[in-house]
C-alpha cells in the first residue's frame, strides 16, 4: 500500500489535480477537468506516460469533476491511498500565514474572505466541500497564495488611507505566493548566489503578477488586497484609478456586479484587444489591437519590474513563469528591452510547480502532527 497526497488546484472552471507518493513526493499521476459548468471535459496521465481523455457530462460541477478525478485514481492505482487531500486557497487573509488542517472553524473563516478573490475563493472551497464528502475520512490541508507575503514590512503591505479603514482589512495581502515559494526554493538550491540577492519574479499567466524577493523572502508585490490589482492579466484590469471605479458607480449608473465583471472579466488583454486573452492567439494576430495588448502588456510588466527593483535598492535577477512567462519569447524580450537602464542582470526562466510545492509543505505538516 502506497500512501499518496491528492493535490487540488480548483479554479472557476477547471480543477487541477496531481497525486504523490507520501514517501518521497514522486509524481505518480496528474491532469485536470476543463470547462467545468458547460461541455466539461477530462485529461489524465500517469508517471508510466499512459494518458486518457474524456468529456463529462454537460454541466459538471466541482464535486463531479472531482469524482471523475477519484474515479481515474481508483481505475489506474497501484496500491495507493490517499492520506490527505491537499487544496491550493487563493486567500487566507491575515491569520492563515501556513499550511492548516481544515476545520468548519477554517472553513468558515475562509468564506468569509471570499469578497477579496471572488473569482478564486469560492470555488477553492467548493472543492473542500467535494473532497469531504467523497474521498473519506482523510485531512484536508489548505495551502494558501498569501501566506509567502505575510510577514512583509508596513511600508509594503499599507495603502495610505484611514486608521479606520486599515482597521478593517483594507491592506495589501498579494498573491501567487505559492509560486513565489517554489522559485526561492529553486533558488537556493540551485543558484544560492541569486538566492542571496535580490530577485524579481515574474509569474505571467491569465493571471500575473510581480514578486521583490531578498533573500528569499517577499519584499514587495504588485496584487493588492484583492487579486485585480497590479499588472494587467488576462481578462483582469490591473491597477487602475479608483475614482474610475467611482465614475463606474455614479456616474455611469453600474451596478457594483455589473462593474466586477467588467473590471474581472472583459479586462486585460481581452478588453484591450477586443479579440482574446490567449497570448498566442494575440501573437499570430495582424490586428492593431492585439499589438496595442502586447505592447501595454510588456510596458506595464516593465514599469512594475522597476517598482519592485526600488523596493530592493536594486536587482540582481529576474526570473519569469507561468504559462505566458516561460513559454512567449517574444513577451519576455520585449519586456526585457524596456529594462534596460536598471543595468546588468541575470534573466531566467523556472517552471512553475506550484502543486509539488504544496505537496512538500503538506508533508511537513503532516509529520510535525504526528
Amino acid at each position: 500500500m502506497i500512501d499518496t497526497l491528492l493535490v487540488l488546484n480548483a479554479g472557476s472552471s477547471s480543477l487541477k489535480f496531481q497525486v504523490f507518493a507520501l514517501s518521497d513526493l514522486a509524481m505518480l499521476a496528474g491532469g485536470q477537468v476543463s470547462r467545468i459548468g458547460g461541455e466539461a471535459t477530462f485529461k489524465a496521465s500517469l508517471a508510466s506516460g499512459e494518458k486518457e481523455a474524456g468529456n463529462l457530462a454537460p454541466g459538471t460541477d466541482h464535486t463531479a469533476a472531482l469524482a471523475a478525478v477519484l474515479e481515474f485514481v481508483d481505475r489506474h492505482d497501484d496500491g495507493w491511498r490517499v492520506a490527505a487531500v491537499v487544496h491550493r486557497i487563493v486567500h487566507g487573509g491575515t491569520q492563515y500565514v501556513d499550511p492548516v488542517f481544515v476545520t468548519p472553524e477554517v472553513m468558515d473563516d475562509l468564506a468569509a474572505l471570499s469578497p477579496l478573490a471572488p473569482l478564486h475563493q469560492p470555488h477553492n472551497l467548493a472543492a473542500i466541500t467535494a473532497s469531504e464528502a467523497l474521498v473519506g475520512d482523510v485531512p484536508d490541508i489548505a495551502c494558501f497564495d498569501t501566506a509567502f507575503h505575510a510577514n512583509r514590512e508596513d511600508l509594503f503591505t499599507t495603502f495610505a488611507i484611514s486608521g479606520d479603514l486599515r482597521a478593517k482589512g483594507v491592506r495589501r495581502y498579494g498573491f501567487h505566493g505559492i509560486s513565489y515559494q517554489w522559485i526561492a526554493r529553486v533558488l537556493a538550491e540551485e543558484h544560492p548566489r541569486l538566492a542571496a540577492g535580490r530577485v524579481v519574479a515574474a509569474h505571467l499567466g491569465n493571471g500575473a503578477s510581480l514578486c521583490a524577493i531578498e533573500r528569499g523572502r517577499s519584499v514587495d508585490t504588485t496584487m493588492g488586497m484583492t487579486a485585480l490589482d497590479g499588472l494587467p492579466m488576462g481578462t483582469r484590469c490591473g491597477a487602475i484609478d479608483a475614482g474610475a471605479v467611482i465614475y463606474m458607480l455614479r456616474d455611469l449608473g453600474m451596478s457594483t456586479d455589473e462593474a466586477e465583471a467588467e473590471l474581472y472579466n472583459r479586462s486585460g488583454l481581452l478588453g484591450l484587444s477586443g479579440l482574446t486573452n490567449d497570448v498566442r492567439e494575440l501573437l499570430a494576430s495582424a490586428e492593431p489591437s492585439a499589438s496595442l495588448a502586447l505592447d501595454y502588456y510588456a510596458l506595464k510588466v516593465a514599469q512594475h519590474s522597476a517598482m519592485m527593483a526600488a523596493s530592493m535598492g536594486g536587482i540582481d535577477a529576474l526570473v519569469f513563469t507561468a504559462g505566458i512567462g516561460e513559454h512567449a519569447t517574444l513577451v519576455r524580450e520585449a519586456i526585457l528591452a524596456r529594462l534596460g537602464f536598471l543595468g546588468a542582470f541575470e534573466t531566467l526562466v523556472i517552471p512553475a510547480n506550484e502543486e509539488l510545492m504544496m505537496a512538500i509543505d503538506a508533508k511537513a505538516l503532516l509529520e510535525a502532527s504526528a
